[in-house]
């Protein structure tokens, strides 16, 4: 007969086997229209969007235009300060001259990401319409952004990666009934999702049940 301090020992070892790598997460996180890189207040870094081929990823196929206007409303303020972001993140932007389209690529490697799109519109209020694409799916049909000096955060979770780059792609859409069609970003947050994070008691809880089993 098999002691239950043997057994304990069997459900040890193959817990420690089969439980994930502690390692944290890579996050990812650009702010429009730079190529330098931004710390903001909660020591987040946010890369300079308008860079190729870096480490975490960067454009695609053409180089974006910039613009900037360093002015928020105060509701806009409030709004990103609720959100966690610094208003700083809302006052460039990376954008296409209709019918480019803006592309970029992280270099996330597989898994599933919670995807944040943040823009501030100084230009085209109530008036610049596009879709948002990421991972070749049509997350945000026919897309309108805010009034003038005001912004918008948008959040999709559980975008899932199979060939190891994120890809987004904002595209102009005259059915949108927008006299601007050029799109654009001011910030794009990329974290893995925390949906998909394995819990070790339901390992350990089927682990011992198997062995349970096996004594049967």
């Amino acid at each position: 007969m098999i002691r239950l301090g043997s057994i304990l020992t069997v459900v040890v070892f193959l817990t420690v086997l089969t439980m994930p790598t502690l390692l944290p997460a890579e996050e990812f996180r650009v702010w429009g229209g730079k190529t330098d890189d931004f710390t903001d207040s909660q020591g987040r870094v946010w890369n300079g969007a308008q860079l190729e081929d870096q480490t975490w990823g960067g454009w695609i196929e053409t180089l974006p235009r910039t613009a900037e206007v360093q002015n928020l409303t105060a509701d806009a303020q409030a709004q990103a300060e609720a959100a966690g972001y610094d208003v700083e993140l809302f006052y460039a932007v990376s954008w296409a001259q209709f019918p480019d389209t803006v592309k970029y690529q992280f270099k996330t490697g597989d898994g599933v990401f919670d995807v944040t799109y943040l823009v501030g519109e100084h230009w085209s209020p109530n008036n610049r319409g596009f879709d948002i694409f990421i991972e070749e799916e049509n997350v945000e049909p026919l897309y309108v952004t805010p009034g003038a000096d005001e912004i918008d955060i948008k959040t999709y979770p559980g975008i899932e990666v199979s060939d190891g780059t994120l890809d987004f792609n904002f595209a102009g859409n005259a059915d949108t009934g927008a006299g601007d069609l050029n799109a654009m970003f001011s910030a794009l947050e990329v974290v893995p999702s925390l949906s998909t994070d394995v819990d070790p008691k339901a390992k350990l809880a089927t682990t011992w049940g198997a062995l349970k089993g096996n004594r049967q």
